[in-house]
């Protein structure tokens, strides 16, 4: 017997084992079935389906009711729903396992206690199902769906007839209900959404709406509802989810791929718009519209080659006759890509495709312009016959086409003559047909008449650069400066702002316009209004470039600029059950929000972390906002190609000449340190020369000398033993009035470098004794005097430095030097034989130490003396045209001898000696 029971507990198993089988089977192949149905629908952007089931209770409705406080995503959703589910499996699983043999298996076994193996086998046959050798169908067996209880059918038809009859309150209690006892029924939340849509409560409308739309995915009409209501609120994320679900739903249905393509096309997403168009044409292909809008946007996004291809395989399914319009656009497309022949073979192919019928005119127009870029202008004009002035306003768009065509090709006359039929038919405000008309004019060297239509052009295109520039050009030529100015000018208000408040671009402060306004104030010798047109543009561009070279940081974005790109991936702000849907924007913006998104969770993570180490310091937080003003933008130079073209390296000098001029000495010093400074690699060498020379030669004009210490530098170091650079370099430093360490420094280096070279040790020796060092000015001296012995400026200056050397306190031997300093002064007065200068100075020298007897000799030796006139030496860097006035007897020194000898007089207790002197030399 127990034998018995164990074969039939293996029976039961094999059974059992069966069902779950066959069970198994018919889920699989319906789930195929439903992949198949869903197959080709890659549209629907990865979303899954929705069923939904809750646990311990909760209902739905807590979404709805309670979604101002808290509102869940749709994700959300759907982890409660699957959270569910893993509970009552895991609840199934333990019972099966705490219970054992079920009761009716034991009962079984106790009825077949005492059954033989026949009888067993007997009822195991009977009780089998035979398998059907006909092919298994596939999905679920009809009327193995679940029947709603016919209690929750009352009430729904309840709730139903109360919607009808207008008593909201209790259709609204009785679905509640419903909702409940049966939370996966979608009618019942269908009904919920008429309801709140009766009483235009649109919010919980839409929210039940779109649970009743997830219970039912296949159900179009109420995804179409829903995108029509995202659409309204502005919810554009929320919309394409909506859509894509419809189209999953129906697949088929034309008018939703084409709002798909009309949604890419409002974002911009030109690749996605022509698939999604080319899609539309692919279900009908009685869709040329669909077609056209497809390959036209292709063409947008750059993809040429499939726009092209696309409309030929088009044509070529096409036997029977050709779609004008598509090969109107076809040709159009071929034309712009200069395939004149591949375009002239596909007109040529349909006209004998539709033999019989006469060629659309747009398309025979086109025959022309491919005939008439392949070489054949007598064909061409055959096929233009049908353009006459007559008819011109019929076709002014064809015409317009054939001329600018033939302007293309240089066919000037031509061109000009179908311009010309469309100037009586345009009317008064065709600037552009005006334009057009002037440059064949131009083009033809019929300068009066381009002039003329410059012109009229230019009343209804006032923002036109290049025709202004042109016309501007065309008065120059004709001698019409004035006319040329008033042109180029800005308008009488435009500083007032009257009447161009609303123009974004105006004319008048385009860059071009003020370079060709300074072209002519420079050529005419305005340089007045030269440098005021040119000067901001070049130090602007100048400061720019400034900024630049410095390296500076990169731009960081505000708090609040990175708050509202991150807006993108949120959506807009809304009070919805289902939200967090895919945001729809251009990958470059989904891209820059994903980074603002982690820089502001990266900056949040450390004001925390400050605010944190400022508390367990016991330091009061304040919180740091500079980071939320607002970033200065980068500054884009007026002159773009400021340092890196010859002409405006030209116009900069011209620029510094008329600073120049204009006694504008430092603005024309800071042009010339910064163009040497930004533009050292791409300036040429005797650029370079011209602006340290212009540098040099306005460096001592100026209040502060400092600027111009480069230029003279420079010079110095290119010819260090040139005695006029040296004197152009002591002209500079000698008028800086406080010590400049850069110069000591420079005359240091000089000295060590060029060691026979003498004027930087004079410089030295100047320098000790304007500070009164006359014993390190003696000897700097004296180390030039070794190299140049007989020079008289070198005897002269270790004379005096011995002489003032001579007067100090701490010198013991003050007799020995001061003969020494006038052996030294008489040297000069041999070297330069006994020149006036010479004798004033060892009277001079004389006077000093107080041998007034000797010193009132020498004084009336140079008054002996009368010294004519001598043209004062130019230095390298002054301009040698400009004439100095001075007065007559400026070399002359016979007044200074004559003052000191009265002095001396005076002292001594002659008066009137003195008084003579002064009467016979010093008077007018």
């Amino acid at each position: 017997m127990a034998k018995e029971g164990s074969d039939m507990d293996e029976v039961n198993d094999t059974l059992d084992n069966a069902e779950k089988e066959e069970e198994e089977n018919a889920i699989e192949e319906e789930d195929e079935m439903e992949e198949e149905e869903g197959e080709g629908e890659g549209e629907g952007e990865g979303e899954g389906e929705y069923t939904f089931r809750f646990k311990n209770g909760m209902s739905p409705l807590d979404f709805v009711d309670n979604n101002e406080s808290g509102v869940q995503s749709y994700q959300q959703f759907e982890r409660l729903e699957y959270e569910a589910l893993a509970d009552k499996k895991r609840k199934a699983i333990e019972q099966c396992h705490r219970e054992g043999p079920s009761s009716k298996k034991a009962r079984e076994e106790d009825d077949i206690s005492g059954a033989s193996i026949a009888e067993i086998m007997e009822a195991m046959n009977y009780g089998v199902r035979k398998r059907s050798k006909k092919l298994k169908k596939r999905g679920r067996r009809k009327g193995s769906k679940n029947k709603l209880d016919p209690k929750l059918t009352r009430m729904m038809g309840d709730a139903t007839l109360h919607y009808a009859c207008g008593h909201h309150d209790k259709a609204i209690a009785v679905l509640h209900e419903v909702v409940r006892l049966a939370p996966n029924l979608p009618d019942s939340y269908h009904t919920l959404g008429l309801v709140y849509s009766s009483l235009k409560d649109y919010k919980r409308a839409m929210d039940f709406y779109m649970i009743a739309a997830h219970l039912t995915p296949k159900d179009s009409s109420l995804w179409k509802l829903l995108f029509t209501w995202s659409i309204e609120q502005g919810d554009i994320g929320q919309a394409s989810y909506c859509l894509s679900k419809a189209i999953t739903a129906d697949p088929k249905d034309i008018s939703l791929r084409s709002h798909r393509a009309m949604l890419y096309v409002e974002l911009g997403d030109y690749q996605k718009a022509a698939v999604a168009y080319e899609q539309v044409h692919q279900l009908c292909h009685e869709n040329i519209d669909a077609l056209n809008a497809a390959a036209k946007f292709y063409k947008k996004c750059g993809q040429v080659e499939c726009s092209v291809r696309i409309l030929e395989d088009y044509l070529k399914s096409q036997t029977d006759g050709a779609n004008a319009s598509v090969v109107d656009l076809l040709g159009t497309i071929l034309m712009e890509i200069k395939a004149h022949e591949r375009a002239l073979q596909h007109i040529e192919h349909t006209q004998m495709v539709n033999a019989g019928k006469e060629l659309p005119l747009n398309l025979k127009i086109k025959a022309g312009i491919c005939h008439a870029h392949l070489g054949n202008m007598e064909m061409a004009q055959v096929l233009f016959n049908d353009l006459k002035p007559e008819n011109a306003r019929e076709h002014v768009d064809l015409i317009t086409e054939v001329a600018d065509s033939l302007m293309g090709l240089e066919h000037h006359h031509s061109a000009l003559n179908y311009y010309l039929m469309l100037e009586g038919n345009s009317g008064n405000e065709n600037g552009l047909l005006y334009l057009k008309i002037a440059r064949c004019y131009l083009s033809l060297k019929e300068r009066s008449q381009a002039i003329l239509f410059f012109s009229k052009a230019l009343k209804t295109l006032q923002d036109d650069v290049d025709a202004r520039i042109t016309l501007a050009s065309l008065l120059l030529e004709e001698g019409k400066e004035d006319e040329a100015i008033s042109l180029l000018s800005p308008p009488k208000d435009s500083d007032s702002g009257e009447g161009h408040s609303e123009k974004t671009n105006k004319w008048w402060v385009d860059v071009r316009i003020k370079l060709k306004l300074c072209n002519i104030y420079r050529n005419r010798g305005k340089l007045d209004d030269f440098v005021d047109a040119i000067f901001p543009l070049i130090r602007e561009s100048l400061y720019v470039a400034t900024l630049r070279q410095k390296g500076k940081s990169k731009k960081r974005l505000s708090k609040r600029d990175l708050v509202e790109r991150v807006r993108v991936l949120n959506g807009p702000a809304k009070d919805n059950v289902f939200r967090g849907f895919r945001p729809v924007a251009t990958p470059s913006d989904l891209l820059k929000a994903s980074r603002a998104k982690k820089l502001l969770q990266k900056k949040a993570i450390q004001k925390e972390k400050k605010k944190a180490e400022a508390l367990a310091s016991g330091i009061d937080w304040l919180s740091d906002d500079s980071d939320d003003e607002p970033q200065k933008e980068n500054r884009e130079p007026p002159l773009c190609n400021l340092l890196k073209d010859e002409e405006h390296h030209q116009l900069i000098i011209d620029l510094c000449k008329a600073l120049a001029s204009l006694q504008r000495y430092w603005e024309a010093l800071e042009i010339i340190n910064l163009t040497l400074r930004l533009a050292h690699t791409s300036l040429s060498t005797e650029k370079k020369e011209e602006l340290r020379s212009l540098g040099a030669q306005m460096a001592y004009n100026t209040t502060d000398p400092k600027h111009g210490f480069d230029c003279v530098k420079y010079i110095v170091q290119q010819h260090p033993h040139s005695v006029a650079a040296w004197n152009c370099y002591y002209k500079v430093i000698s008028r800086l009035e406080n010590r400049d360490t850069r110069h000591y420094k420079f005359v240091r280096v000089m000295q060590g470098k060029f060691v026979d070279c003498v004027p930087p040790v004079l410089i030295s020796g100047h320098q000790f004794t304007l500070f009164s060092h006359h014993q390190d000015a003696a000897r700097k001296y004296l180390e030039a005097y070794k190299l140049l012995p007989e020079n008289p400026l070198v005897n002269l200056c270790v004379g005096t430095a011995l002489i003032n050397l001579a007067l100090g306190f701490r010198l013991q031997n003050k007799h020995q030097c001061v003969v020494q300093g006038l052996a030294f002064l008489y040297n000069n007065l041999r070297i330069c034989e006994n020149s006036q200068e010479s004798l004033y100075n060892i009277a001079r020298a004389f006077h000093h130490v107080g041998l007034v007897t000797l010193a009132a000799l020498y004084y009336e030796k140079v008054i002996a003396i009368r010294e004519r006139d001598y043209p004062i030496p130019k230095l390298p860097n002054e301009n040698p045209d400009v004439i100095e006035n001075h007065k007559p007897g400026y070399c002359d020194l016979r007044r200074e001898a004559a003052y000191n000898l009265h002095l001396i007089y005076k002292k001594s207790g002659a008066l009137d000696l003195a008084r003579q002197v002064l009467k016979d030399h010093c008077t007018l």
